[in-house]
């Protein structure tokens, strides 16, 4: 008896390889996709540190594996719903405070979301900083510094200057913390046009400078006269940056600033002529010099604008937050920066995106601690390990088979740290 012949699929039924192929290959062109799937693998391997580091995973293994591995995702899961709870807020307490109407208890639940929002903007400021430089060829590590420069000239403009309305205020006191940070970028700058001398090197010895000298204007010039600790007078009323809710929300003014000066960046590296011949400069210096530019000028602004940006982040944890100045009142948002500006691929949405996810992380990471109990450390560890990936982007297309976009290769010899 003859084998009946097996019938054909139809062109409905057969999929389309092509199409399959050319959708893959898009995704692996989207300039967005390794920093989210760097996230997203950061993400992934903290979970699994989470459960590794439980001591119950290891007791219940002795007995059942299975089990311990029960343990270990309840275990990550618990803190990840720890640190979602204290970075966003808890969905039902959120859904019962709005049923009882009661204007505090509404506040107290969605305050974590704002305080998110808050911890992003010295983020958002940092990270456009060294975005810039990057973009310039620079690679400017004294965000910290000129931070700590910022915070100075806003304090003192601050608590010093008396009887201006806070139309005026406000201003001045954020030009004051944009100068100062500026002045610690136009150092570097002037060095690395003038002499060659590498900005990673000054800017770092610039941080140095910058922290023995808050220290010692706090226990001298600025500290306030009725107390025995290095911290600032309070700055008046009509210098904070208001803000929109009653307590205990903080949420204030400088967020949208911050997202103000991420938009006046775009338009100037994207839409002015200064701006292409910064990111001219920053591709390829010596066509840049061939095409008739002033390395020497770009460079110094580039790192003082850079100063600048870092410095109003400063002067927004001054003005908007704190009121006063401390010794050590940042928590490292200058060297974090330059995670930020990776993550973001030197662009200024990228950074506002980076700076909004380590924001929440950041926010979310205390409340991991109390309620999970959850060392904060862990947060940093995720950080690193995203801007790991960040970094080497082979390691993010080898593990999700991706294939790497054609130029790619070219575009990392010819390009320097604004890629």
């Amino acid at each position: 008896m003859a084998e009946r012949p097996k019938p054909k699929a139809s062109k409905e039924t057969q999929p389309d390889r092509s199409a399959v192929k050319i959708f893959l290959d898009e995704v692996a062109k989207a300039p967005l996709i390794v920093p989210v799937l760097a996230i997203l693998s950061g993400l992934i391997l903290g979970g699994l540190i989470v459960a590794l580091t439980t001591e119950e995973v290891y007791a219940v293994w002795r007995t059942s594996p299975l089990d311990a591995i029960r343990v270990g995702w309840d275990a990550a899961m618990s803190a990840y719903s720890a640190l979602f709870n204290g970075a966003i807020g808890n969905p039902a307490r959120i859904a019962e405070a709005f049923r009882g109407g009661d204007a505090l208890e509404i506040r107290r639940a969605i305050n974590p979301f704002f305080e998110s929002l808050n911890k992003s903007v010295p983020y958002i400021f940092a990270g456009l900083a060294v975005a810039l430089g990057f973009r310039a060829g620079l690679f400017n590590i004294g965000a910290e510094g000129q931070l700590f420069m910022g915070a100075v000239g806003a304090v003192w403009v601050g608590f010093a200057l008396t009887g201006v309305p806070a139309i005026i205020h406000i201003p001045l006191a954020l030009l004051a913390g944009a100068l100062g940070g500026a002045l610690w970028g136009f150092v570097p700058g002037l060095l690395k046009a003038k002499t060659g001398g590498h900005e990673v090197i000054n800017t770092i010895m610039m941080n140095y400078i910058a922290f023995r000298l808050t220290e010692y204007l706090l226990r001298g010039p600025l500290q306030r006269p009725d107390s025995f600790n290095p911290v600032s007078p309070f700055i008046q009323d009509s210098a904070k940056l208001p803000r929109f809710f009653e307590d205990p929300i903080r949420f204030h003014l400088g967020f949208f600033i911050a997202l103000a000066v991420a938009y006046g960046v775009y338009w100037l590296l994207f839409k002015t002529r200064w701006g292409f011949d910064l990111r001219t400069v920053g591709a390829n210096p010596n066509a840049a010099r061939y095409a008739g530019m002033n390395i020497v000028v770009v460079t110094i602004a580039a790192m003082s604008l850079s100063g600048a940006l870092a410095g109003l982040a400063g002067a927004n944890e001054v003005l908007g937050l704190n009121h006063n100045l401390a010794v050590a009142f940042s928590s490292g948002f200058g060297f974090d920066s330059i995670a930020l500006a990776l993550i973001g691929r030197s662009h200024p949405l990228g950074v506002v995106l980076a700076a909004l996810l380590f924001g929440t992380l950041r926010n979310g990471a205390i409340q991991m601690q109390v309620s999970a109990g959850i060392p904060i450390d862990i947060i940093s560890v995720m950080q690193a390990m995203i801007l790991a990936f960040i970094a080497a982007p082979a390691i993010i297309r080898t593990i999700y088979r991706l294939r790497v976009p054609t130029g790619v290769a070219d575009e990392i010899r010819v390009r320097g740290w604004g890629g």
